[in-house]
């Protein structure tokens, strides 16, 4: 790809209605959808369904105590075959908080499918649990799972997709700017599972996102043809580039993640030059907006994607992002174990304004 950069604009087209939740029955008809669904992929969902989902994450964090019991009895497992901080801890105490129990299986040991084939595991979840959250080296895996399992299955991280870190990701950025429609959102890096995500979510959202990846290293292209798709229905565009220094030009949001994620730490000594032009720091800052957030999924490498000054300064939301976890995965599972309810006041509370256009 060298520097050059590929834009895909969508063409302007009427759009039969706007990004947000219209109505209280609107909300309670995609709640219902939603209802014993999967989230394997933001793929997964529609524009309006996303719209739902954050919807609810602002409404669990504004009033967490009126969803207290929205999952009572409701049991959780989590199965992870790769370490985990934020996941691990975000599901269980949004599972717990709002009435349910969340128990974990360490799974790093034995990957699944080993022991046990993943049909005869989703046959014997399913007895026990309302819910199934896995986190997997392999996306195949959760593919499987989901399609063998009657209880939902959410993607807590695969190779291919982060879903849920990417509707907390988002979150952050209503928080910060109120509609995202029209945001300029730059992600830096290797073009991985979070990356693949974060496109996802940008096309629904109305957002034009750039991604600068080194060469080799770009997003996969049916992720990006599916960002396409969506972006047309909602006025977004996607934007793959070579050139971090350009992607940076007048961004509302930065967004790095590791140049080695887990798995590939026999590439870490390859991967480390070439990704070095990379590095989130302050003159990459200085690019865009005065007011742009930092943005990363952590865990980080200091010193590699990112400096001290970026991840520890005035423009970094990481913890802000991290927190949304939680409340995020609350609305996920509350969506998808019938517990949703609307606020609608909440909205309007937590100071979602409408963003003034640049």
């Amino acid at each position: 790809m060298e520097n050059k950069t590929i834009v895909m604009n969508p063409p302007t087209i009427p759009r039969a209605a706007t990004l947000g939740i219209q109505s209280d029955t609107a909300f309670t008809e995609l709640a219902k959808g939603l209802a014993g669904r999967d989230l394997v992929s933001i793929a997964d969902l529609s524009v309006q369904e996303m719209a739902a989902i954050l919807e609810l994450a602002h409404a669990v964090k504004a009033a967490p105590e009126d969803f207290r019991h929205g999952l009572d009895a409701k049991q959780m497992v989590l199965i992870f075959e790769k370490a985990s901080l934020r996941t691990r801890l975000t599901f269980e105490v949004a599972m717990n908080t709002c009435g349910g129990n969340a128990l974990f299986v360490d799974s790093t040991a034995s990957p699944l499918g080993e022991r046990e084939s993943i049909p005869d595991v989703a046959r014997n979840l399913e007895r026990w649990m309302n819910i199934i959250v896995l986190r997997t080296y392999s996306h195949d895996t959760i593919v499987e799972m989901a399609a063998n399992s009657r209880v939902p299955v959410i993607n807590a991280l695969s190779d291919l997709e982060h879903p849920c870190q990417a509707i907390a990701d988002f979150m952050t950025l209503e928080e910060r700017y109120g509609s995202l429609e029209g945001l300029r959102f730059t992600y830096v890096g290797d073009g991985n599972n979070v990356c693949h995500s974060l496109m996802l979510t940008a096309a629904q959202l109305g957002v034009h996102c750039t991604v600068a990846t080194p060469k080799g290293f770009q997003p996969k292209l049916e992720i990006v043809h599916k960002a396409i798709e969506i972006a047309e229905q909602t006025g977004g565009s996607i934007a793959l580039t070579a050139d971090p220094n350009k992607a940076a030009e007048g961004a509302d949001a930065i967004y790095t993640d590791v140049c080695t994620s887990m798995g590939q730490e026999h590439e870490a000594a390859k991967r480390a030059p070439i990704f070095k032009p990379f590095q989130v720091n302050e003159d990459l800052m200085s690019r865009a907006q005065p007011s742009a957030v930092f943005m990363h999924c952590l865990p980080a490498h200091r010193g590699a994607e990112v400096t001290d000054a970026v991840l520890d300064g005035q423009q970094s939301v990481v913890f802000d992002q991290a927190e949304n976890r939680m409340h995020a995965q609350k609305a996920i599972t509350l969506m998808l174990l019938g517990g949703a309810k609307r606020i609608p006041s909440v909205r309007n509370k937590g100071g979602l304004q409408p963003r003034t256009k640049k």
